[in-house]
């Protein structure tokens, strides 16, 4: 039986580390059929990777490509340096076996990531449905030029990706459990937990619909909580984190699985990373909170109206006022993001979002503002940006490039947000996030010294608003 060694690449930990689910279920995919070992670079490092290949002789690699980049325009992390300079000579010195990439971020710029990598091959999308279909090929001795999914370097065209699997309940990822050291993420991190792929919504600078496709495949509630309830007894205390684009999308789906896990009476604690304000209800954030969500994030991008729709957001201002009654009602911690600078974007535009968060989010939560919005290929943002003259349309997107409306400029909105921040200890500028290390000292030891129950974010933002107190600030 050959072997294949699985690498994740993703070693970063802002704001917080991330369990490889994918290359879990790839794993879960080849199972039975090959020897399989999971190598997780953010606990093992460089020296564990070199013991891996020098203790398996793996007979191919593949190497889970996360994120391109950290996203954050002020100073971008280009994480495929380090994957080009260090992982990969480390890999090609120490075996002879065929590098594969795959992962969200590679499917995004399958091609580019190839030639810059010098990688073998590279898979697209759904890796459970492409991988097995590319190692049979090259166990048999055949030249991988037509599997759908597959990518070659220096192939001309774009790779079609495979046709999306028709359920997503054979594979859960159990697997998560056994296949990598939890060390590195009981502290931080969460257990991810996906009920869903795909997004029929059409924001205009959004990946999602290029990675999984543009209509949603749902998990059948039962199977997320068999999942959630079998590695909870694997891994034992641990929050879980919903990891779908948007949790409560479509209508009825997350009150589901909200009702499933109530219904067995599962001790976890929940949260997930993104709410659609079109579909927030009293009644789906009551069911979150019996079913043990100790916060969720809310996402949506602007509260300006115009915004609203040159983004393709599917909601209106008035949508997202009701939303956040709704949140105010019941009391669960929100975080709130937002994308600032954005097709149309103006100094008014702004206002209108600040006045939101004035009136509607509750001081206690936090407002995350990200400037400038990452352009993607093939997104709407992209052919704006081509239009508007920001870059041609074979310009490389490899490299971060990051759209603000030029009626603003990228140092004038900076230098706006931050301004504006300065009289609201809940806004947050990206580019102060993570909090700095003093401040979370502060934090977890007023924590202990008060026996706080409270959500770190909500100790963090007492104290920092106690540092801007004395300071002068000026409101729009």
């Amino acid at each position: 039986m050959k072997t294949v060694l699985l690498v994740n690449a993703n070693e970063c930990t802002v704001p917080y580390p991330v369990p490889p689910l994918g290359l879990a279920l790839v794993a879960a995919a080849i199972a039975g059929r090959y020897r399989v070992e999971v190598c997780d670079l953010l606990t093992a490092g460089e020296a564990g990777l070199a013991e891996a290949i020098a203790r398996q002789a793996p007979d191919y690699v593949g190497v889970s490509i996360r994120n391109v980049d950290d996203v954050a325009m002020h100073a971008p992390v280009f994480f495929i340096d380090r994957i080009r300079d260090v992982i990969m000579p480390l890999i090609r010195g120490a075996c002879a076996a065929p590098i594969i990439l795959g992962g969200s971020g590679f499917t995004l710029l399958p091609r580019e990531i190839l030639q810059e990598t010098g990688a073998d091959y590279g898979v697209v999308g759904e890796g459970e449905v492409a991988f097995p279909m590319l190692l049979a090929a090259l166990d048999s001795g055949h030249v991988p030029v037509a599997i759908p999914g597959v990518v070659t370097r220096g192939q001309a065209a774009a790779p079609v990706g495979p046709a999306p699997a028709a359920s997503l309940d054979g594979t859960p990822a159990v697997g998560l459990g056994t296949l990598i050291a939890w060390d590195a993420y009981r502290q931080r991190g969460a257990c991810p937990i996906q009920t869903k792929r795909g997004c029929v919504h059409r924001c205009a600078y959004c990946s999602y619909p290029r990675i999984e496709g543009r209509t949603f495949r749902c998990r059948a509630a039962s199977a997320v909580a068999d999942e959630i309830e079998a590695l909870a007894a694997q891994l034992g205390p641990l929050p879980f984190e919903f990891v779908d684009s948007i949790f409560n999308d479509p209508p009825g789906h997350a009150e589901a699985i909200c009702r499933e896990i109530i219904h067995r009476g599962l001790r976890v604690s929940l949260r997930t990373m993104g709410l659609n304000p079109a579909n927030v209800t009293q009644e789906l954030l009551l069911l979150m909170k019996e079913a043990g969500f100790q916060q969720f994030d809310c996402t949506p991008d602007s509260a300006s109206p115009l915004l609203l729709r040159n983004l393709g957001k599917n909601f209106s201002r008035p949508d997202l006022e009701q939303a956040a009654a709704c949140i105010r009602a019941v009391g669960l911690p929100c975080k709130w993001f937002f994308l600032l600078g954005g097709p149309g974007e103006t100094l008014d535009t702004l206002r209108e979002t600040f006045a939101f968060i004035d009136a509607h989010v509750v001081p206690d939560d936090i407002a995350h503002l990200s400037c400038g919005l990452r352009i993607y290929p093939g997104t709407p943002l992209h052919a704006t940006a081509v239009r508007e003259g920001l870059l041609t349309a074979d310009t490389s997107l490899l490299r971060p490039l990051f759209y603000v409306a030029p009626a603003l400029g990228p140092e004038r909105l900076r230098a706006t947000v931050h301004e504006w921040t300065r009289s609201r200890p809940n806004c947050i500028p990206a580019e102060e996030f993570p909090p700095p290390p003093d401040l979370v000292r502060e934090a977890l030891a007023l924590r202990r010294r008060e026996n706080l129950q409270e959500p770190l974010m909500r100790t963090l933002l007492r104290l920092r608003a106690q540092r801007l107190a004395a300071t002068p600030a000026t409101t729009p």
